[in-house]
C-alpha cells in the first residue's frame, strides 16, 4: 500500500479532544488505502515544562539526561494517539525513536539524523498494522543513548520518514492553514499560497517564518518530498493548505512570493580594524568558535589602512559575541578601537524565485522603504532573496508597505 506521513504539532495534540480530532483525520487517510506513519510532538507546553524541570534540577545539566527527560513528552503523545486509534478499531502501534530505530549522531540536544531503517515498521505493516505512531524529535545515538534533534525537530522527523519510506506526501498539521505571503497578524492583506517552491520556503523559514523548521525544508528539497502544510482545526480536503514542491510544479508565480521578518536581530560594528588579508577570518573564526551565528556582513573603509566591520546576529548571542571579541582583543589577536552594539534592529526580507529572471526588485524595495522614511542599515542578497536591516520600530510599517508594493494580495 502507498505510504502517507502525517505530522501533528503540539497545538494539534494539546489535549485528548484534539488527539481524537487528529485521529479522525488519520482514519480518513487509512480509509483511502494508505499505510500511515504519524509523527507527533509533545502536547502543547509540555516540552517547555520539561526543560524547566531540567534547568531547575541542574543548571549545568548533563546533555544526555536532558535528552532523556525532554524527549518523554513525545512518548506520552504517541501512546495516547495509538490508544485513541485502537478505540476506533484502527490497527495502530506507538514507536519511540530507539524502536524504529531512528539513528542519529551523538550531538545531544541537536543531533542530526543518520539513517532510518524501514524493516521494523514495514514488517508490522505487512502483519496488518495500518498506523505507526512515531514519537517525533528523538532518536538514538551510536552509544545507545536517547538523542533529540533540537526545537522543531518533529518536522525534520516527519520529512526524514517520508524520504526513507518513499511516501506519497508528508502532511504537516499545525495551527495555521498554510503558508502566507507574510504574517497575517501584521498584514491583514496577507494571502495563503496554494503552492510554494522548496527554495522559497527554505528562505522564508530561515528568515523568520515559523511555519516549518528550516532543516525539514532542506531535507524535503534534497529528497524531493512533497510537503503540505495545513490546519488541524479546519475542514480537510485535497486542496487544503499549501503544497511545498519543486519549482517545475508551479505554473506561474509572482516575482516576489513573500515578505519575511525577524525581530530578534542585533547589529555589531567593530571600529578601526586593520585592513589586511585574513582579518575577516580572524573575526568570524573567533565568533564561530564561540557558537555565534553571524548573518549579514558589511565592510567599510574608515581611514587609510583601517576598516569598520559590521555584522548582524541573534539578540540572544550578543553577550557571547562581546565576550569572545573582548578576549580576542585582550590576547592580542585583534586590535579595534571600539565595539558598538545596536539591539533595536529588525531584518526584513523579500523572497521569490521570479527574482532570477526579473530585474528591478531591489530598486523597488529600496524606494518603497525610502518613501516611508525608513533608513537601511545593512543589505544582503541572494539569487531569490533581498534582506535589509532597519530600525525595529519600523518593522510592521515596512512589512505592510512591501506587501502592498509587490501586490502580494493578488495571485499571479
Amino acid at each position: 500500500m502507498p505510504v502517507l506521513v502525517m505530522k501533528f504539532g503540539g497545538t494539534s495534540v494539546a489535549n485528548l479532544d484534539r488527539i481524537r480530532r487528529a485521529a479522525k483525520r488519520i482514519g480518513v487517510e487509512v480509509a483511502k488505502g494508505y499505510d500511515v506513519i504519524v509523527i507527533v510532538s509533545a502536547m502543547s507546553g509540555q516540552t517547555n515544562k520539561l526543560v524547566g524541570y531540567v534547568e531547575e534540577t541542574s543548571p549545568l545539566f548533563d546533555a544526555r539526561e536532558y535528552d532523556a527527560v525532554v524527549s518523554s513528552g513525545e512518548n506520552v503523545t504517541a501512546g495516547l494517539m495509538a490508544l485513541t486509534l485502537q478505540e476506533m478499531d484502527i490497527p495502530a502501534r506507538s514507536w519511540q525513536g530507539w524502536q524504529v530505530p531512528l539513528l542519529t549522531t551523538s550531538a545531544h540536544s541537536q543531533a542530526r539524523i543518520e539513517e532510518i531503517p524501514t524493516d521494523n515498521i514495514n514488517a508490522k505493516f505487512g502483519e496488518g498494522m495500518r498506523v505507526a505512531v512515531v514519537a517525533g524529535f528523538q532518536g538514538i545515538s551510536p552509544e545507545g543513548r536517547i538523542t533529540t534533534l533540537g526545537r522543531g525537530g518533529s518536522d525534520t522527523t516527519a520529512v526524514a520518514f517520508a524520504a526513507a519510506f518513499d511516501a506519497e506526501r508528508c502532511d504537516i498539521y499545525t495551527d495555521v492553514d498554510g503558508v502566507y505571503t507574510t504574517d497575517p497578524r501584521i498584514c491583514s492583506k496577507a494571502r495563503k499560497l496554494d503552492r510554494i517552491a522548496f527554495e522559497e520556503m527554505l528562505e522564508l523559514a530561515s528568515l523568520g517564518a515559523k511555519v516549518l523548521q528550516t532543516r525539514s525544508v532542506e531535507l524535503a528539497m534534497r529528497y524531493k518530498v512533497k510537503l503540505r502544510v495545513l490546519s488541524s482545526f479546519e475542514e480537510q480536503s485535497d486542496e487544503a493548505g499549501t503544497l511545498v514542491c519543486d519549482e517545475e510544479e508551479i505554473m506561474e508565480s509572482n516575482v516576489v512570493s513573500g515578505v519575511a521578518y525577524s525581530r530578534d536581530e542585533a547589529k555589531m560594528t567593530l571600529l578601526s580594524v586593520a585592513d589586511r588579508p585574513g582579518i575577516a577570518s580572524i573575526i568570524f573564526g573567533c565568533l564561530s568558535d564561540a557558537g555565534v551565528n553571524v548573518d549579514m556582513i558589511v565592510q567599510n573603509i574608515s581611514e587609510e589602512g583601517r576598516t569598520d566591520m559590521t555584522f548582524s546576529l541573534p539578540t540572544d548571542q550578543v553577550k557571547r559575541a562581546e565576550k569572545a571579541l573582548a578576549e580576542l582583543k585582550a590576547s592580542g589577536g585583534l586590535n579595534f578601537s571600539d565595539l558598538i552594539t545596536d539591539m533595536d534592529v529588525a531584518k526584513i526580507s523579500v523572497v521569490g524565485i521570479g527574482m532570477r529572471s526579473q530585474s528591478g526588485v531591489a530598486a523597488k524595495m529600496f524606494k518603497v522603504l525610502s518613501d516611508e522614511g525608513i533608513n537601511i542599515k545593512v543589505i544582503t542578497t541572494s539569487e531569490i532573496k533581498i534582506s535589509v536591516l532597519i530600525d525595529r520600530k519600523y518593522l510592521e510599517l515596512a512589512v505592510q508597505a512591501l506587501h502592498d508594493a509587490f501586490d502580494l494580495d493578488k495571485a499571479a
